[in-house]
Parts: C-alpha cells; sequence; structure tokens
C-alpha cells in the first residue's frame, strides 16, 4: 500500500508600505518626525485633532547613502510594516489510503508594525476545497457546532483538512475557555479548528505599535482521514497566503 503523502504551500507577503523613513537615529533612538518652527498648537474636540505650526524652516526632501528626510511639518508620517515568509511545510506522518490517520504542520507568520494604530492579518486557501491532489482531495473541515470546533474531529467516512492559529494577537474568534471557542481569553494549544476558505478570514489583530521586534502566530494545519473512508493515494497540496496591512 502506497502513503498518502500531504504537502502545504505557504505564501507570506507584504500587505502595505514596508519603507521606514526617518530624520535621525542613534543605538537606541529613531527620530520619525522633528519640527522647527515659530508657532505651532495642539487643538482637539469630540469629533477633531488638530496640530498646526507656522515658520517652518528648510522644507522638502533630501536623501543621502543611510537617510531619506521629507522635512516639512509631518512630512515623515510613513508606516512600517513587515510579515515574515515561512518555508513550505509537509504534514506528517503520511495518512495510509485504506487505514486513514492523522497528518499536522505549521509555520510562524511574524508581523512587526510601528503604526500605532496596528496591524491585521488573514488567512486564505488558493482553492476550494483547500487541499487537493491531481484526482483527489480532503474537504475543507466542518466543524460540529458553532464554529470553530474546540477539538477536531472528523468522521470515520470522511476526509477533511482545517487550521488553527495560536499566538498573543489572535482575535476572539479562536480564543476558548478551556471547553469552548470564540467565548474567553485563553490560548490553549491545538484547540479551536476551523476551516479555510478562498474569501479569507482574520487569525490575528493588534492596536498598537510592536516594531521593531513583531509579533509571531503560529497556524496549525491537520489533515485526517477516516477509519472507514478510502482515501485515494497521492501527494496532495494546499497553497495558503497570509496577509497583513496597517490598521
Amino acid at each position: 500500500m502506497k502513503w498518502l503523502k500531504l504537502l502545504v504551500l505557504l505564501i507570506g507577503f507584504l500587505g502595505a508600505s514596508s519603507t521606514l523613513a526617518y530624520v535621525a537615529s542613534s543605538t537606541n533612538y529613531l527620530i520619525q518626525f522633528d519640527s522647527l518652527n515659530t508657532s505651532g498648537v495642539l487643538s482637539t474636540s469630540t469629533n477633531y485633532r488638530t496640530e498646526d505650526t507656522a515658520g517652518e524652516l528648510g522644507t522638502g526632501v533630501a536623501t543621502s547613502t543611510s537617510f531619506i528626510l521629507r522635512a516639512g511639518y509631518q512630512q515623515m508620517n510613513e508606516v512600517y510594516l513587515a510579515i515574515t515568509a515561512p518555508a513550505d511545510v509537509t504534514l506528517s506522518p503520511s495518512i495510509p489510503g485504506v487505514s486513514g490517520g492523522t497528518a499536522n504542520g505549521s509555520a510562524v507568520w511574524t508581523v512587526a508594525t510601528d503604526n500605532a494604530a496596528g496591524y491585521q492579518a488573514t488567512i486564505k486557501a488558493g482553492a476550494a476545497p483547500a487541499l487537493f491532489s491531481a484526482t483527489a482531495s480532503f474537504a475543507d473541515y466542518t466543524p460540529t457546532g458553532a464554529p470553530p470546533d474546540f477539538t477536531f474531529s472528523v468522521a470515520a467516512a470522511d476526509s477533511e483538512f482545517g487550521f488553527t492559529p495560536e499566538g498573543n494577537d489572535i482575535v476572539a474568534r479562536f480564543k476558548d475557555n478551556g471547553s469552548a471557542c470564540n467565548t474567553g481569553s485563553g490560548d490553549i494549544s491545538d484547540r479551536c479548528w476551523d476551516a479555510l476558505s478562498t474569501g479569507g478570514q482574520t487569525i490575528s489583530q493588534s492596536a498598537a505599535s510592536n516594531h521593531p521586534s513583531g509579533v509571531a502566530t503560529t497556524v496549525k494545519f491537520r489533515a485526517e482521514s477516516g477509519a472507514s473512508h478510502l482515501q485515494e493515494n497521492g501527494v496532495y497540496t494546499a497553497t495558503v497566503t497570509v496577509t497583513a496591512v496597517s490598521l
């Protein structure tokens, strides 16, 4: 009997500007903005915030080998956003086509941004169903109750493929209270399983800057073929895209 080999191709990419501009730097500091002027005030109301200046000197754009200077009030307000791209992942162990079994794998995406409003990361599949071979496929995971499922569960006559994210920035949907998902503030390992979709869904989000270290989100993948399900032998592949955007 041949073994069923499962391969997941993972792609990470930048979802917004990756240019970090600053006026000057040292070992410990970056000066993002500066202003040389004769006057200026900060005004606020219920709906608005206004910062103004007068008499500013030396405005314009200047560049060198090490710096880009955009002099002039508020010109330096740019956002840095970066996301890592993990290597391809092979789910293991291989699943026997007749007797069935479970295969697991994971990948880590780290998002770093200096945006004070934070970022949002989404995940989507390149096809539906997400995991397929040239002639067969695993169904996208079907939660038994309100999604996501606290425990990964596949009927004996079925084969399915799903995922769960883990990390400090995961959204409420994937948090748990120790027995159910989308409630509480916990993040128990290998819980809260859901289906990938071509439309995508948010997996992690933050409302603050995390630069320069960033925050990692681990996405775990699982494929299972039930004990009474006959899964066609072959190499099964899923293309998964994680996108990060600044808020």
